[in-house]
């Protein structure tokens, strides 16, 4: 029996019909003479313009950002740069901030033109590189350039903090029924270079529509810094992080669901598995012979005395239903999560008398 016979109706690994949402697309993988269109505008392209501009320094005198490498300075002292630098240290920033939003600009339109983001009302943008005040202003820089080449759309960083945002969503996997009876539930995003896991209050008496949801707890293990680690010890990483979260909703009276929302790169099956875009991750995820919902199920086989419930579906439309509370004004939506990749899903609101 497969993993998917054991999900109640309203909870599908990888749907494309969400209680609040239609996912019209996902993990869309753009191609042209060059590549991947996408990789012209994740954390990487970023990166390499600002390393740009710094060569064009060395030629003429010193780097005014030091002697770290690009991929090595933090986001902190990029923001400290653009805001209070020196003139020519702030030029330098402000230069590739201006480079990668024509870029990012490019690319939306890209998406903007198929025909699954047709009517795209907004955007809104998360991942990692929003989580900083140079990723805010080139993602305002390109809704400037998207609206002068007369785009009529909406480009905004996400409101929540991306780091908690791929965690928050996980509450709108699942119809809201399924929470009623519960304070919190268990969340995790797995992405390229950090694996979190997080406790998810859900808030339902203060907003019904789950508007509320914030992150009580997290934790996070960047993979990407250790040396040769395989699938497994991802997954006992993963389970453990889990584990430590429910002995703690247990101590704090928290009445915590029996559910795990799941955000992960890539095509998600119905069954649970990784069909693609799941090569960033630590081992091989992918294909016929692993399947992470069934794992985790496997290892916590019960939470607070219930049988456990695991949803999974791709790390973008997690991040990105997140903001569906905020969505009720329009119809049409779109998110774009700036990474180790590019990732992407466009979402149609569902009425609450849609069956």
């Amino acid at each position: 029996m497969s993993e998917q016979t054991t999900l109640p109706a309203g909870a599908c690994h990888g749907s494309s019909r969400l209680p609040s949402v239609v996912v019209d697309s996902y993990n869309i993988e753009l191609k042209d003479q060059e590549g991947f269109v996408g990789d012209r505008a994740n954390q990487g392209a970023f990166r390499e313009r600002l390393e740009k501009w710094r060569k064009v320094l060395r030629k003429s005198g010193e780097d005014p950002l030091g002697d770290k490498s690009s991929e090595e300075i933090a986001k902190k002292e990029l923001d400290k740069a653009l805001i209070s630098g020196a003139p020519e240290t702030a030029g330098v920033v402000h230069a590739a901030v201006e480079e990668f939003a024509k870029e990012l600009a490019a690319v939306t339109k890209r998406f903007l033109n198929l025909k699954t983001w047709r009517d795209t009302e907004r955007i809104v943008v998360g991942g990692g590189l929003r989580a900083s005040r140079v990723g805010e202003v080139a993602i305002g820089r390109a809704s400037v350039i998207l609206k002068a080449d007369k785009f009529n759309i909406e480009l905004t960083p996400i409101r929540n903090h991306p780091d908690e945002a791929g965690l928050i969503g996980a509450v709108h996997l699942a119809p809201r029924w399924m929470f009623e009876a519960h304070d919190a539930i268990l969340a995790a995003d797995i992405g390229g270079s950090n694996i979190r896991a997080g406790l998810v209050e859900l808030a339902l008496k203060k907003a019904p529509d789950l508007s509320r949801a914030s992150v009580l707890k997290s934790e996070r293990w960047r993979h990407a810094d250790e040396k040769k680690v395989s699938r497994a010890d991802a997954v006992k990483t993963l389970v453990d992080m889990l584990q430590r979260l429910i002995a703690l909703a247990q101590k704090e009276k928290l009445r915590l669901a029996p559910f795990i929302g799941i955000g992960c790169p890539g095509l998600i099956t119905a069954d649970g598995r990784i069909d693609r875009g799941g090569e960033n991750l630590p081992g091989n995820w992918e294909g016929k012979n692993f399947n992470l919902p069934r794992v985790l199920v496997e290892n916590i086989p019960k939470i607070q005395q219930d049988d456990t419930l695991v949803v999974m579906h791709n790390d973008a439309v997690v991040q990105g239903l997140s903001e569906r509370p905020a969505m009720d004004d329009v119809k049409r939506w779109g998110v774009l999560t700036i990474g180790t990749g590019l990732g992407n899903a466009r979402f149609t609101n569902r009425r609450d008398d849609e069956t």
